[in-house]
């Protein structure tokens, strides 16, 4: 009898935790959760177009590599787009918001937009007109970091913040199938018509183009069919825009004037103010959290390839391994994110994913020592990006509840720019790094980049959730 009790009574907890688990994996059930796999894929298809595969278009049609390094300079229209943030949080797009909604008009506005550039790159030969490649290229990145502004406000609108994780990973999902789409896709694309592979062909990169511009339909239908989050005024932001129209008002400012001041200040000033003003001398603790969580993997990223060429990899085993299988276990380690982070909580899940993240570089060290060898690269890629795949899950979702559902975009896309800058002009230096120390003290030194970032992390999860924030 009391065997057969303390059996029932070990199982008890956990058959419950089984359901809990199960209740956990049923996020990803959720339609809202479901469609961001496909918005995520038409986020992720026009960086490479703009960025990588270009490159690689523009070196084939004989253009000179420092010209396509000053090209890579159109790629900061991602690091600035909370300049024009504010315009897709407040400014109405004719006939579009009326029938679509304010994030849905501006998600489709940009969508169309990346198919023009995208038909237009597509039917200029950079070999006979580089200026209207330039031109091409430009509004392909300004209407994918629109549509990138647009989702992520979107995101964080659509649902509650204990699904936002799982919203994080099959968005980064969908924008890594999109990856491998314009990266191994167009190149095949391109192999495939090309009937001269030794030399250079306009028409089949006309074709692989096309054909990315026609995947961007997933994304228009997948905008036509989602349901526009529920909007209802902020009462903080309706008050502090009342007390902006009166004091300019006391300032003799009337009618149109007044107007597009007070409208100008709003979307402009106030989403900044009011992040500062909701967490007060915390906000510096975020920032710093913020612009150091991701810089582990961003720093050490920069030199991998030139690592895998080091070793003596061969093109076929580094795209195999690190293009295919890594985009995977990225995705894999994004869906495991959202469910930690459904299951713990987001600081418990974005502590992990920082230990993982630096921790994982050190297993690059190891593989420098031992040189060319598939099965250790096969596990060190593994382990890494699984690890990245579940931080970036974890720091969506908590970059997501920082947000105030007034002025989700620009806050939003101030957080992702302030994310970049420090790791990007850190990476800079690495090659420096590496010709000075060697591989190894450089991963070792990216591991070590990490370490405060642990730190930020546990102190960031001491702090009171202020009121106003986004929890939607």
């Amino acid at each position: 009898m009391l065997e057969t009790k303390d059996n029932s009574a070990a199982g008890l907890p956990r058959k419950h935790r089984v359901h809990s688990w199960l209740a956990a994996f049923r996020v990803y059930r959720d339609p809202r959760v479901v469609g961001m796999l496909f918005l995520g894929f038409s986020s992720g298809l026009p960086l490479l177009l703009v960025l990588g595969t270009l490159s690689f278009w523009l070196r084939e049609a004989g253009v000179a590599r420092a010209t396509i390094g000053h090209m890579s300079w159109i790629g900061l229209a991602y690091g600035v787009k909370w300049l024009w943030a504010p315009l897709v949080d407040r400014l109405p797009l004719p006939l579009l918001t009326r029938f679509l909604g304010r994030r849905r008009a501006w998600l489709l506005f940009a969508q169309i937009g990346i198919i023009a550039a995208l038909v237009g790159m597509a039917n200029t030969d950079p070999a006979a007109d580089f200026r209207s490649m330039i031109v091409f290229a430009l509004a392909l990145a300004l209407a994918s970091a629109t549509q990138d502004t647009a989702l992520d406000a979107y995101r964080i609108e659509a649902i509650e913040q204990d699904k936002q994780g799982a919203m994080a990973a099959t968005y980064q999902a969908g924008y890594r199938f999109a990856m491998i789409a314009a990266g191994a896709g167009v190149l095949w694309i391109a192999s495939s018509v090309d009937n001269t592979p030794h030399d250079y062909d306009f028409r089949s990169w006309h074709v692989a183009y096309l054909a990315m511009a026609g995947c961007m339909l997933v994304g228009i239908a997948t905008t036509l069919l989602t349901r526009e989050p529920a909007w209802s005024p902020n009462p903080v932001a309706a008050q502090e825009a009342t007390e902006v129209h009166a004091w300019l008002s006391g300032k003799g400012l009337r009618g149109r004037k007044l107007a597009a001041s007070a409208w100008l200040y709003n979307a402009i000033l106030s989403p900044f103010m009011d992040f500062a003003r909701r967490f007060g001398w915390q906000a510096a603790l975020i920032l710093a959290l913020i612009a150091t969580y991701r810089i582990s993997d961003i720093v050490m990223g920069v030199m991998s390839n030139s690592f895998y060429v080091d070793m003596g990899y061969t093109k076929v085993e580094v795209a195999t391994v690190s293009k295919i299988y890594g985009v995977a276990m990225t995705i894999a380690g994004a869906a495991l994110g959202g469910l930690l982070t459904a299951r713990m909580g987001v600081m418990r899940s974005l502590m992990l994913g920082a230990v993982l993240s630096a921790a994982t570089n050190l297993l690059f060290v190891r593989l420098a020592g031992l040189g060319h060898d598939l099965p250790a690269l096969i596990g060190t890629v593994s382990a890494d990006n699984l690890a990245s795949g579940l931080a970036s899950s974890a720091f969506v979702a908590y970059l997501s509840g920082l947000t105030n559902s007034a002025y989700s975009a620009t806050q939003y896309a101030l957080f992702s720019s302030v994310m970049l800058l420090l790791p990007k002009f850190l990476a800079g230096f690495s090659g420096d790094f590496v010709d000075a120390y060697g591989y190894a003290d450089f991963f070792t030194a990216t591991a070590s980049l990490g370490v405060p970032v642990i730190g930020l992390v546990w102190l960031a999860g001491r702090l009171r959730q202020p009121n106003g924030v986004n929890h939607a």
